[in-house]
């Protein structure tokens, strides 16, 4: 039987956790239409098996040349190998093939896959919207020499170990798209700079016009990774974070809050942007579907683009997230009154009547719930004619 529904009525721990409690097998699909992006993840007897997802900037090859257990020359010599087999009829993964030519350990090939694995479920954990199925059967799908048996409660108690990491994170990245520049020198910094490794690897890319989310595809590591190693940089003073005139939703980071994108959102609309201000308002919503602000930013921006009926839409949601909020009830009430919903908007505005009766905008809000009721009652009198 098929296990499905959206994320926000059952979020992705509780499903990972109901189908490593009930040992299921089988793939679990994943969906944003946020995101524009899908994963699955294969399970066996309630255990990781594999994940894939559709935007993976993970490649095994790479990821093993990044790390310096094969040299591009042992990865060009793997596939041209692989192309060969399979032009015999003989399917092989690259890293199958890199061990079978002895250039990688079997050890450090399964250590790179389940990185690779983890790099997914933590993504797919991240999404607080979305939609999921799952369906027993179709571990067909998976690559024959996949051995990965990933315990699914510790993949759960390390996910939640980096919510609290991704919401520290947020205080100094916002979002990955972000740019990071190298900050200005000035007496205070030390002329010797004391860095690790992978904070070196970050640095020599930062060319400032790369965000972070491209610098993490450059370098094949995950988002999260990229991410902290910024908020590092930019607290000791290395680099400063500048943010482009234009973002995309999908650069919001995982579990951070919302209320940052509102604040740009309502900086938009009061600059006459509505198109950025959506932008913004939507990034808000993926980084927390729950918050009405964010909802209520979105109505507005698409009230100004003229799109009525995704406005009233976003403003429904909205105000089942916060139904007492009055600013929401308000935006819903000139929303349902642009699609003809008139009880629906006189209800909406004698709630914020009720909650705000001296509000400036009091006096323009009781002459719409007038105008309303005439136009009602008018209607209702020709067609008793």
């Amino acid at each position: 039987m098929a296990i499905e529904g959206p994320l926000r009525e059952l979020g992705i721990h509780d499903v990972f956790q109901l189908l490593d409690l009930s040992r299921k097998t089988g793939v679990l699909r994943v969906t944003s239409e946020l995101r524009d992006n899908e994963g699955r993840v294969f399970f066996d007897n309630g255990k990781v098996l594999f994940a894939t997802i559709r935007s993976n900037p993970h490649p095994i090859g790479t990821l093993l040349v990044r790390t310096g257990k094969v040299t591009e020359a042992d990865l060009d010599r793997a596939r041209n190998e692989q192309e060969r087999l399979a032009a015999e009829g003989v399917r092989k993964r690259i890293g199958e093939v890199l061990v079978e030519s002895g250039v990688l350990m079997q050890k450090e090939l399964d250590r790179q896959v389940r990185f690779q694995i983890e790099a997914v479920v933590f993504e797919l954990m991240s999404w607080r919207e979305g939609f999921f199925s799952f369906e027993e059967g179709g571990l067909s799908e998976v690559p024959a020499d996949a051995t990965m048996r990933l315990s699914t409660e510790s993949l759960l108690m390390e996910g939640a170990r980096r919510i609290d990491e991704w919401s520290r994170i947020a205080d100094k990245v916002p979002h990955l798209g972000v740019i990071p520049v190298l900050a200005q020198v000035d007496d205070d910094h030390p002329t010797l700079l004391d860095l690790l490794p992978n904070e070196w690897e970050v640095l020599s890319v930062i060319d400032g016009s790369r965000d972070l989310r491209a610098i993490a595809q450059l370098l094949a590591r995950s988002d999260f990774d990229i991410a902290k190693i910024a908020y590092g940089l930019v607290s000791t003073g290395v680099i400063d974070l500048r943010t482009p005139e234009r973002v995309s939703v999908a650069t919001a980071l995982p579990f951070a809050d919302a209320l940052p994108f509102v604040k740009r959102a309502n900086a938009s609309l009061e600059a006459g942007d509505a198109e950025q201000a959506l932008v913004h308002a939507r990034a808000g919503i993926a980084a927390d579907p729950q918050s009405a602000e964010a909802r209520l930013a979105a109505g507005r921006a698409l009230a100004r683009l003229g799109r009525n009926a995704d406005s009233a839409e976003e403003l429904r949601k909205a105000a089942q997230s916060d139904p007492l909020n009055p600013h929401v009830q308000l935006e819903l009430g000139f929303a349902a009154a642009r699609r003809g919903e008139f009880g629906l908007a006189v209800a909406a505005w004698e709630h914020y009547l009720r909650a705000i009766p001296a509000a400036p905008q009091a006096g323009r809000v009781r002459a719409a719930v007038d105008a309303v009721r005439h136009l009602t009652r008018a209607l209702e009198d020709h067609a008793g004619v």
